[in-house]
């Protein structure tokens, strides 16, 4: 008997709405978490608690403080694209014929879910979506964008543009001495 191939877990067709934001404006201690957090994600809360200069407790403590209130969203691998196959990084700006809302929103959630998908922006202007996506070849790129983007009888037109580096920006944390 063939072994069941796994479901992928059922998401929301939208974004739950986001956490309340804190009630109190967040103090050093707070800024000097996330700072740390930002740079590595996988830092022990000892480790944490060491680097912000408060005790253990009071840093779990905080910690999750800051998930409840919404402000930790999550904490994600960087993965390297190239290693897994995927060199190749483009942005392709979506732009609608219509912009019916259950439309919009079909189209969205079939974006996101575009095997290579890496980020969906929703936006105001020319373009309506921009997709980040990494991909094995030009080939494939090619493959993704007639298969997963210009099917849909919604979107008018495409322009894809290669990527060739990505580096973070500063953020909106501020500068730590």
């Amino acid at each position: 008997m063939p072994t069941p191939t796994p479901q992928k877990p059922q998401t929301p067709p939208h974004p739950a709405k986001p956490a309340p934001l804190p009630t109190t404006p967040l103090d050093g201690t707070d800024l000097a978490i996330l700072g740390a957090l930002v740079d590595d994600g996988r830092m022990t809360n000892a480790a944490l608690a060491a680097r912000v200069g408060v005790a253990e407790s009071t840093c779990a403590y905080r910690v999750r403080a800051l998930r409840q209130a919404g402000v930790i969203e999550s904490i994600n691998a960087r993965l390297n694209l190239a290693a897994l196959g995927h060199p190749i990084n483009a942005i392709i700006k979506v732009r609608l014929g219509s912009h019916t809302g259950d439309l919009v929103r079909a189209l969205y959630d079939n974006l996101v879910d575009v095997p290579g998908a890496l980020t969906v922006l929703h936006m105001a202007g020319d373009d309506d979506f921009l997709l980040h996506v990494a991909v094995e070849s030009p080939e494939k790129l090619r493959d993704l964008i007639l298969e997963h983007v210009t099917v849909h009888p919604v979107v008018r037109q495409t322009e894809t543009q290669l990527v060739f580096e990505v580096r973070d920006g500063r953020g909106v944390l501020p500068r730590r001495r």
